[in-house]
């Protein structure tokens, strides 16, 4: 399984809605008249404790079934509980048995910022998720065109949402750099291979501006991985799998938040 199978996928999903003229203006009325989003950075930033996203996801490719008989609701208020700074929600069902009745889900369960992590190819998928509710996208550089990324980056920009741009090597830093982000994730797992390396982390966060939030994204399995991070520059972390598979979401994310005391001030 490679990023490459991920986007075709989506790109066959992606026919059908793009056909739906009548939906399609529906939508874009939903969006546009959706709640204010709120404000991912301002929750991540300056808090006394690591900032940390903490993501729903119901399956994976490399893990396999995560949570049976998930009530999002109830997991994502343990997850407020545990002190999150945000809620991600992986919202492709094929792969990842995800879907946007689970961000709204989420979105109605707690006030924190809701990211919607998908496989983002086509304008319309932000006007779908601004009207279920998400406050931030994820963005995957590996998986657009530099025109393309940008053109989805202000778009989202334009929904009032918080474009997350993820990047993996040094070819697309230098493309997602060039959008001036306030913002931006390091996924540590190479989408090519699914091979995860925190090394990754280490190796472009000097690249990156002091002043651009870093967060990382992926292979955190304990506190000893994310004091590796927050070594290597880190601001933020993204974790999913780690979380899913806890017997206690929130004690989890209590321990994980205590490995810096020091708030960002970038």
């Amino acid at each position: 399984m490679s990023l490459d199978v991920f986007v075709w996928s989506k790109q066959e999903e992606l026919k059908s809605l793009r056909l739906d003229r009548p939906s399609i203006s529906a939508l874009k009325a939903r969006a546009l008249s959706a709640p204010p989003a709120r404000d991912l950075i301002q929750s991540l930033k300056g808090r006394s404790y690591l900032p940390i996203i903490a993501e729903v996801k119901r399956t994976s490719p490399s893990a396999g079934s995560l949570r049976k008989g998930l009530d999002v609701a109830q997991w994502v208020r343990s997850y407020g509980r545990g002190g999150a700074a945000a809620i991600s929600v992986l919202t492709d069902r094929r792969f990842f048995g995800g879907s946007l009745e689970d961000l709204q889900r989420a979105r109605a369960a707690v006030d924190l910022p809701i990211l919607r992590k998908d496989f983002i190819l086509h304008p319309l998928q932000l006007y779908e998720s601004r009207a279920a509710g998400a406050d931030a996208v994820l963005l995957i550089a590996a998986a657009l065109e530099p025109n393309r990324l940008r053109d989805l980056y202000l778009e989202a920009q334009d929904l009032g949402m918080t474009p997350l741009v993820e990047i993996h090597d040094e070819r697309e830093l230098e493309v997602v750099l060039s959008l001036d982000p306030p913002i931006l994730g390091i996924n540590n797992r190479d989408l090519t291979t699914l091979k995860v390396s925190l090394e990754t982390s280490a190796r472009l966060r000097p690249l990156i501006p002091k002043e651009v939030m870093v967060v990382g994204e992926s292979g955190i399995r304990n506190a000893r991985d994310a004091a590796f991070l927050v070594e290597a520059g880190v601001d933020a972390l993204l974790i999913g799998t780690a979380l899913m598979r806890s017997r206690d979401p929130a004690e989890t994310l209590r321990s994980l938040g205590a490995v810096r005391r020091q708030p960002w001030s970038g």
